[in-house]
């Protein structure tokens, strides 16, 4: 039987190669849409999420695994994007240094044009509304007017196409996350969180985004497989 056989729904999947993103295609896929992955290649400083990428887009067998070249370290603004130090210290209630402007903003509306061209009209992507660094990109009320941006921006929604925005994350802690990919039966060791990896090519351990990975494992009671220079 052919993907054509089974009538899927086709759908764009933001993949970044992390956890969130991971479970999020994961999640389209037993929703029965035929997963086109796109990884934006934004010459991240934690590059090593785009091997992740690769790996979990070959694991979940997805239609088409587009990884898009987009250079934002010319215009710069976030640790992951210069040379900037990244945090290591915890948490905090600001929004850290590690924030990329406007970068969801950015990636959904490639996302979106690749919708278009592809006749696609859901788009998944992975925010988290709960445990995440206070990234306002990362807000629900963002994420529920870019669906009406999309309709008014492109040529599909001026002719009546609708396209729908999933976040299937969006309320979940960090300890869900983790169990929904066991679930799944997707493997963690296979996503990538780590903001500035070592020269050992280990996490760190110590980055908002490995302290909230380290911390959903920790409630769930499960060891993260993946070896960390530091842990908390």
């Amino acid at each position: 039987m052919t993907k054509d056989d089974l009538n899927e729904k086709p759908a764009v999947v933001l993949l970044s190669g992390g956890l969130d993103s991971m479970v999020t295609a994961g999640i389209a896929k037993t929703q029965g849409y035929s997963v086109n992955a796109l990884t934006v290649d934004y010459n991240q400083r934690h590059r090593r999420e785009l091997d992740s990428a690769t790996v979990i887009a070959n694991a979940i067998d997805v239609d088409r695994h587009l990884v898009l070249p987009l250079d934002l370290r010319k215009i710069g603004g976030s640790a992951l994007t210069s040379e900037m130090a990244v945090p290591k210290d915890g948490v905090g209630s600001d929004i850290p240094i590690t924030y990329v402007p406007a970068r969801n903003l950015v990636f959904l509306s490639l996302t979106l044009a690749w919708c278009e061209a592809i006749g696609a009209q859901d788009i998944f992507i992975g925010v988290n509304a709960l445990d995440y660094s206070g990234y306002p990109d990362c807000r629900p009320e963002f994420i529920k007017s870019f669906e009406k941006t999309a309709e008014l921006a492109t040529k599909a929604g001026s002719e009546g196409a609708k396209f729908s925005i999933h976040a299937p994350l969006q309320f979940m802690s960090k300890a869900e996350i983790v169990d929904k990919a066991y679930e799944l039966g997707l493997d963690p060791s296979m996503s990538w969180s780590c903001y500035d990896p070592g020269e050992d090519g280990r996490p760190c351990g110590l980055c908002d985004s490995c302290r909230l990975r380290q911390q959903g494992f920790a409630q769930t009671g499960r060891q993260d497989p993946v070896d960390y220079s530091k842990r908390i």
